[in-house]
């Protein structure tokens, strides 16, 4: 019951994901980024540790597809699971278990794959694709709420929505933007207004942390 992408900017090298579900919390379980090193999607029936050992697994330099194939092998129960990765390069792969509910999506573009189950059709993750594609000059973050709002328009998933999460990792340990909607009727609408109001002062943020003096009160 969920529709997710994971996306790199070749401009900036920056990754990150985007997910929405019928479920409360998205954001705190689905999707996980590191700066420099890559992105994973974990989902359906959900185990949360599959994240950060992907990132870990991406950062010693493991590529997307040996990052999803050794979480494959190393998990119980991986007929339930279903995983995406996205490594520093651009590279993606991805897995879905037997058990995973169809309609189901996993589909492959340039930096970047859409991963979804218990979909309302199997074209919700082309959706997602094309929408990113679609406007590689504009930040991460943007490209993936816009591929986010592609899959709800081309059907999103059986049940109604009801949390929406974006992440992404830039230049530094900390995330560049982490927002999330965990419990609205409408989430992916509100992770848009939510994007809308962060986007003017995503670098502000960053010279907080950096270079707090130049930064007027």
């Amino acid at each position: 019951m969920t529709f997710s992408l994971l996306g790199r900017c070749a401009r900036t090298g920056h990754l990150g994901a985007v997910t929405a579900t019928a479920d409360i919390a998205v954001g705190a379980r689905v999707p996980h980024a590191r700066s420099r090193a890559g992105a994973v999607l974990t989902q359906h029936r959900t185990d949360p540790r599959l994240g950060p050992r992907g990132l870990d697994l991406l950062a010693s330099g493991c590529d997307a597809a040996e990052t999803v194939a050794a979480l494959v092998n190393s998990t119980a129960s991986a007929d339930w699971r279903q995983l995406a990765t996205i490594d520093a390069a651009g590279r993606t792969a991805a897995f879905s278990g037997a058990r995973v509910l169809e309609p189901f999506a996993e589909e492959h573009g340039h930096q970047c794959i859409a991963l979804g189950n218990v979909l309302v059709f199997r074209s919700v993750g082309s959706a997602m694709v094309a929408a990113f594609e679609g406007a590689p000059g504009e930040q991460l973050a943007e490209r993936m709420v816009s591929a986010l709002e592609a899959g709800l328009a081309a059907g999103g998933e059986r049940s109604p929505v009801r949390s929406a999460a974006v992440l992404v990792a830039g230049d530094h340990p900390f995330a560049l933007v982490d927002l999330r909607v965990d419990d609205a009727p409408a989430p992916v609408p509100a992770l848009r207004a939510l994007w809308d109001a962060y986007r003017p002062r995503v670098d502000e943020f960053v010279d907080r942390a950096i270079d707090p003096d130049s930064v007027p009160w």
